[in-house]
């Protein structure tokens, strides 16, 4: 089976792909752009947005729902929003559709006309603050938590699997305070969500930071992200935080009552992740014999695949795992026993081995008589014979061992491709060559910035916020600079 997919050394591309669709996690639709998300994805994508949903509820959050469909003129309210999604935004002109008597084709109606376009929402903060305003009218109407779990769609030209396409599924956070402070809090406390999610339970180290004025959220008055390298050596912008400033305040008229008794905008924050997560997994983990899951997120921890070659050993095998998987069930860990009898046990080994599962436990004959079982490790394919008296802690040993695993060899990685660099025509070789992060100084300017994402395609991925004072001088201009920022190829 991982004969099927393309080497990543050969082409980095296609392995991701080969590996999305040989481990049934999504395909093409039929509608140009967008995907359809298997069962086997979509069981990941709900373990992340369990995990997420809690993690948002525990901070104080709540969740909510608005409309799919946004009036055209929400848009023109905020001038830099709209021209940030203006060239990737649907429009809805019609209502109908009726038979053409002439053809027999099913055609748009053409009296049918909307009074105004709806535009299918590519993010909600125009829709949503245009709620708040009757929400809010004191301070003591305030802070408003709100998240919505929603698709949204950009229209895009080139789209991949998870990481660009032109629908997709997130979460989008959009919070209102009656102090700028708390605004700021809010945001912070969001993009360190976003990491510790990414770390602990994706097993993905990330670089939290600012974006440049460039990079920012159209509409945004500062934006935090995460930034996390593939497998390739590019950066993959993994979760963003914004502060809005009292930029949507004003553009809906949301004001608000203090303790003053002074009426005032209030001050705004929106935050999201998307299914472009499940992209980000894909790519920083995974090998050339397929999928490799980090345990917190595999919708199968343990797979059982019994050996036999009569019904009467599979009878016993069968009793012998389902009594193990009973008891690693009650530990906590999500188990399949893998009864299929249309294929051999190697051929599910390969399956299982391609769709990521962290641990697989093989039982037959001999092993009952041994009193053992085999216990094989996705992580590095390593193997072991263990007591069957010792497979829950063998077991629950390996969850950490192997989450922990994973993390440090793509933690590794990135130290590996990670470096400083202060001379203009090494940073060319690198990103031409050697794609990874590449810490260098930078002006401060947005000219710099562009002329050097024109001639390299490299672009700031963030201004990392533990990047500590170091005067040099700008890898492009040579102009004064006071600290590096972290340039990179990216998706």
């Amino acid at each position: 089976m991982a004969k099927e997919l393309t080497p990543r050394n050969e082409n980095y591309a296609q392995w991701y792909n080969d590996l999305v669709l040989k481990a049934d996690l999504a395909e093409n639709s039929a509608v140009r752009g967008c995907m359809v998300i298997k069962p086997y994805g979509y069981a990941i994508w709900e373990k992340m947005q369990s995990i997420l949903d809690g993690m948002f509820k525990k901070t104080g959050h709540s969740n909510a729902y608005f409309p799919l469909f946004i009036p055209k003129s929400f848009f023109s309210k905020e001038a830099s929003h709209v021209e940030g999604f203006a060239k990737e935004c649907a429009v809805v002109t019609h209502y109908r559709l009726k038979k053409d008597e002439a053809t027999g084709e099913i055609i748009v109606d053409e009296t049918a006309k909307l009074e105004e376009e709806l535009i299918v929402r590519p993010t909600s903060e125009t829709i949503i603050w245009n709620t708040y305003k009757k929400w809010i009218q004191s301070y003591r109407d305030l802070p408003i938590l709100i998240n919505q779990w929603a698709n949204v769609v950009r229209w895009e030209m080139r789209t991949r699997l998870f990481l660009r396409t032109t629908e997709f599924l997130w979460q989008e956070g959009h919070t209102a305070h009656a102090t700028e402070t708390e605004a700021l809090e809010e945001a912070d406390k969001i993009i360190n969500l976003y990491a510790d999610f990414a770390e602990n339970y994706m097993a993905l180290p990330v670089i939290k930071g600012s974006k440049t004025e460039e990079e920012r959220f159209a509409g945004a008055l500062d934006t935090y992200a995460i930034e996390a390298m593939m497998q390739d050596g590019k950066a993959l912008q993994s979760g963003t935080s914004h502060f809005l400033g009292q930029n949507f305040a004003k553009a809906f008229d949301v004001k608000f009552t203090s303790k003053e008794g002074k009426l005032e905008h209030v001050w705004a924050t929106s935050w999201g992740v998307s299914t472009r997560l499940m992209g980000a997994l894909v790519m920083a983990h995974s090998d050339d014999n397929g999928l490799v899951l980090p345990p917190q997120l595999a919708p199968i921890q343990v797979v059982i695949v019994p050996i036999y070659k009569s019904e009467e050993e599979f009878a016993r095998v069968s009793e012998s795992a389902l009594k193990i998987k009973e008891e690693l069930e009650n530990s906590g860990h999500s188990v399949k026993f893998d009864v299929r009898d249309t294929h051999k046990p190697g051929w599910k080994f390969a399956e299982w081995e391609m769709k990521g599962v962290p641990v697989r436990i093989a039982i037959g004959p001999r092993d009952l008589d041994n009193g053992t079982v085999e216990i094989a490790r996705r992580d590095t394919l390593e193997k072991q014979v263990v007591s069957k008296d010792s497979v829950k802690e063998v077991v629950g040993g390996l969850m950490e061992e192997i989450q922990q695993n994973i993390f440090k060899k793509a933690f590794d990685f990135r130290t590996k491709n990670t470096c400083r660099v202060d001379d203009w025509e090494e940073f060319k070789d690198i990103m031409k060559n050697r794609p990874g992060f590449v810490m260098a100084h930078w002006d401060g300017t947005k000219e710099t910035e562009i002329k050097i994402k024109e001639e390299t395609k490299a672009t700031i991925r963030c201004i990392p916020f533990d990047s500590e004072k170091e005067e040099g001088k700008c890898i492009f201009s040579g102009k004064p600079s006071d600290k590096r920022v972290l340039f990179a190829m990216a998706y």
